[in-house]
């Protein structure tokens, strides 16, 4: 494989490196050092001197621009303002004094800060637990939420990033794959075979919905990045916000047989409508979208082949048996795709909405 990326992107960020880095952009911090899970970044708890916690992200290099890492630090900072629930990082400072290297930030106001070759945002601590996805309520009350966080992304569009469509989730990872010779070559021909029939059908979806609107999403509201509290839920980890329909950040939080997702789905949205109107067409964009997730996170396994942490957690993503199940995958959505026209994503809808 040939990865994009550098193989190794973080074989310097050593303890002392992260703590100078904190210290560089104005973090008093006292040697406490917690590495948090995350593939995509590199991301750790640090203790401060007066005794609280904040959250250091160091950003892959090479993934995303500054421009765009700002923008999701301004959505961020534009939904805390609106009082959505979600943790927009700190204002830094280089202070020169404690730097042991060049650091700078950026940004107004400035929340990206540089050091070491490394970019890093730092946010306050946010605890929280799991959502219990099967109580009715508190279903209820993330569609109220999630309805909320569309209004405000709804104001104005992302400048810089990406587009949740077939063309840049779907279609780009599938050449990726092919032009890297990612597949193995006795699974390249069924599973490209599979991937093209779904994407064109996924296309078609798209295409069938009029005046589909676009807006600033989430992107990646699965239950992991939503913690709950005795005040409910707040959003973390907006790196994968995007411009998509509504619909994106909904589908992830529904799992199950079709009747329990019929239900969990129906707890949603009468929480989301008791805020906002819900385009239903957007109903039948789910496995479209749940097809381009499919496509577009082995070319991002693919990608990340080199850094030693993927083969560590993913050992299983070269064989043949993972690319002859992901046919597999492709082919049960191609049969929901196929199932109907789904005209408004209301009658033909796989969960029943």
């Amino acid at each position: 494989m040939h990865p994009d990326l550098p193989s190794q992107p973080y074989g310097d960020l050593t303890p002392d490196l992260t703590l100078d880095a904190l210290e560089a952009l104005g973090q008093r911090v006292d040697g406490r050092l917690l590495t948090l899970n995350s593939y995509e970044n590199r991301v750790f708890q640090v203790g401060l001197e007066d005794g609280g916690f904040v959250v250091a992200k160091f950003y892959r290099p090479g993934r995303w621009s500054d421009a765009q890492i700002l923008e999701e630090h301004a959505f961020a900072q534009e939904l805390a303002d609106a009082e959505v629930p979600a943790v927009p990082p700190l204002t830094l400072t280089v202070d020169a004094a404690a730097a042991r290297g060049p650091a700078s930030v950026c940004g107004t106001p400035p929340t990206l800060g540089h050091f070491g070759g490394h970019r890093l945002s730092v946010s306050p601590r946010r605890g929280g637990r799991s959502p219990e996805l099967d109580d009715p309520e508190v279903l209820r009350w993330l569609g109220r939420f999630l309805a909320r966080l569309h209004g405000v992304g709804a104001r104005r569009p992302f400048a810089h990033r990406a587009r949740l469509d077939v063309t840049q989730m779907g279609r780009a990872a599938r050449q990726w794959l092919l032009d890297n010779e990612a597949i193995p070559l006795d699974q390249r021909s069924t599973w490209l075979a599979a991937a093209d029939q779904a994407l064109d059908l996924a296309q078609a979806a798209f295409d069938r919905i009029d005046g589909l609107r676009w807006r600033r999403t989430h992107g990646d509201c699965h239950p992991g990045n939503v913690l709950w509290t005795p005040e409910g839920p707040h959003f973390v980890d907006l790196d994968d916000a995007c411009m998509a329909p509504a619909v994106q950040d909904l589908w992830m939080l529904v799992s199950g047989d079709p009747q329990e997702r019929q239900v969990q789905l129906g707890a949603l949205m009468d929480g989301y409508e008791s805020v906002a109107d819900f385009d239903w067409r957007e109903l039948a964009l789910i496995e479209p979208l749940r097809t381009l997730r499919l496509v577009h996170h082995s070319a991002w396994l693919a990608r990340r082949w080199s850094d030693p942490a993927f083969p560590a957690a993913f050992p299983w993503f070269e064989s043949g048996s993972y690319w002859g199940q992901q046919t597999g995958l492709l082919r049960q959505q191609i049969d929901l795709l196929q199932s109907g026209d789904m005209p408004g994503g209301m009658h033909d809808d796989p969960y029943g909405a």
